[in-house]
């Protein structure tokens, strides 16, 4: 085949290629995407109300206050040195004090730039996964070694200082750590 055939041909290739992804992008935007009742969601996923969150007067969100990695928490770059050194910690400094209850307790949060975590809003449950009080005594020790600074890493992106959110969820059962999530 002639040069110039090819060409042609590659360039009617791209053209078309073009055409087809302007056309797909158009068809998404404006009538493949699934519609979002704003009035019931009017936040992203991971937003963490700053007004009726827990210690959300102890600490400042840097810079813009943007908050990266809202979508699924910074999970393993977020722990200070390691998730099992994170572990290690808060199993050594938990004190079972005879409870009894079983279930999860959840804290999603924010650290911001330089590490301190605030901003907490907690879900308790029991193992059905149905809310529920656990005790308060076990929750309110649970939170304050989760929320310990000494835990939680400075991330930044290209030398830029990051906000992020995080989440941590304990799996107890008759009082006893079992599991720690992510």
């Amino acid at each position: 085949m002639k040069k110039w055939v090819k060409i042609l041909l590659f360039s009617l290739l791209g053209v078309t290629l073009l055409i087809v992804g302007v056309i797909g992008f158009g068809y998404y935007k404006y009538w493949g995407k699934f519609k979002t009742n704003e009035e019931k969601y009017p936040h992203y996923i991971g937003y963490i109300d700053q007004e009726s969150a827990l210690l959300n007067d102890k600490y400042e969100l840097c810079g813009d206050k943007h908050i990266a990695f809202t979508y699924n928490g910074a999970a393993y770059r977020a722990y200070y040195k390691s998730k099992k050194i994170f572990r290690k910690n808060i199993l050594n400094d938990y004190q079972n004090k005879g409870f009894s209850d079983s279930g999860y307790l959840n804290f999603r949060f924010l650290v911001n730039c330089e590490g301190q975590a605030g901003w907490f809003e907690v879900i308790e449950m029991n193992l059905n996964l149905e809310e529920r009080e656990l005790e308060p005594e076990m929750v309110n020790q649970l939170f304050s070694l989760t929320a310990e600074a000494r835990h939680w890493n400075k991330l930044d992106y290209e030398g830029t200082p990051l906000n992020y959110y995080m989440y941590i969820s304990y799996r107890i059962e008759n009082g006893e750590i079992v599991e720690i999530l992510p």
